[in-house]
């Protein structure tokens, strides 16, 4: 990968977390907080995706062998593919505002958003994170990348299983109305 490259995505992904991090800081006080089980339930898996990410050589070297070509023209697209996710994730996370929490919580004063990005997808953070994530796995190419991507998807789908469910509790009619009108992450397809 070329030098400008190997560093683009970390800065990338670095400034979005950086953002998430002081984000986090002004959000409403939860009245109700996920199990740790269920947390450990997806950030186990979101770890693994990490980790294949960012240690090129774990076993077994099947991992490093590519499954895209190294080209200009890929790294241009797995660009514009991550930074777009990362901007929809950041703009649902500023549309959520205080009700935002990184872990499956209820807030004092929870409101159900629907406006901005909520209203083409009812989880557009998990949508742009995995956007994000398949961009990345373009960028490096290798099927270790691959793997990672998909270990993401299926750690964020049980993630926004576990979400629903409580929405429909906490909003409701109101929730089922909404995901009658809106896709959970891919507009008119999932």
């Amino acid at each position: 990968m070329p030098s400008l490259y190997r560093y683009l995505f970390p800065v990338m992904w670095l400034s979005w977390a950086a953002y998430w991090w002081i984000a986090s800081r002004d959000v409403k006080p939860t009245t109700r907080r996920e199990p740790l089980a269920w947390r450990v339930s997806y950030i186990g898996p979101l770890m693994l995706a990490a980790l294949l990410f960012a240690v090129p050589n774990l076993p077994p070297p099947a991992l490093h062998a590519r499954f895209l070509p190294r080209t200009e023209w890929v790294l241009v697209i797995a660009t514009a593919l991550t930074a777009a996710g990362l901007l929809l994730a950041v703009w649902a996370r500023r549309c959520l505002g205080r009700n935002w929490s990184a872990i499956l919580a209820i807030k004092e004063g929870h409101q159900l958003i629907t406006t901005g990005p909520y209203a083409m997808a009812r989880h557009p953070i998990y949508a742009g994170l995995l956007l994000a994530v398949a961009g990345s796995a373009m960028a490096i190419g290798e099927w270790r990348a691959l793997l990672a991507a998909g270990v993401a998807l299926v750690a964020f789908v049980h993630k926004l299983r576990l979400e629903e469910r409580w929405m429909h509790e906490q909003f409701g009619e109101e929730y089922r109305a909404y995901c009658q009108r809106v896709s959970a992450l891919i507009p008119l397809v999932i």
